[in-house]
């Protein structure tokens, strides 16, 4: 879809394709924050093809379908701070303290605290963009999230 607007399809993309490039947060941080925004904002699009994602950075199939539990499977405390925090950003920015600033800096620096509210937020527009523009799930990413599902059935 962006590239019916270049200037979106070079700079949104380009962007995060550079922050990528220099991986400053941890993926399995981004992904948690990711999958926690999509799955508040209930776009399948978007945890259908991060979820996979988070399940390669360790964590079950379970997690990621009750990520939103206060005590999801799998998560250690870290996780469910960056969850947390995905929360807040997500659906209260207004009510952000000090606190969790305090306790994001325990593990992260100034620039990856910047990055990781970034990609929470703007997680936030993509789910908003699939879900008004009715932009459904490729083939070939719900037949991986469908193998994905039967594998941790298996494996559960």
């Amino acid at each position: 879809m962006f590239a019916h607007r270049p200037p979106a399809l070079r700079h949104i993309m380009g962007m995060l394709l550079e922050m990528a490039d220099e991986a400053l947060v941890p993926k399995r941080y981004l992904e948690i924050a990711v999958v926690t925004v999509s799955k508040l904002n209930e776009c399948t699009y978007c945890v259908g093809h991060h979820g996979p994602k988070l399940v390669a950075e360790g964590l079950s199939q379970e997690t990621v379908e009750r990520i939103l539990d206060p005590n999801s499977p799998g998560l250690d405390e870290l996780d469910k701070l960056v969850r947390d925090f995905a929360v807040q950003v997500t659906n209260t920015p207004q009510r952000m303290r000090d606190a969790i600033f305090e306790r994001l800096r325990a593990h992260f620096t100034e620039a990856q605290i910047v990055e990781l509210t970034l990609r929470t937020a703007l997680c936030g527009f993509f789910n908003r963009f699939n879900d008004v523009l009715q932009i459904e799930m490729e083939d070939e990413a719900l037949a991986a999230l469908q193998a994905a599902r039967l594998d941790d059935a298996k494996t559960g």
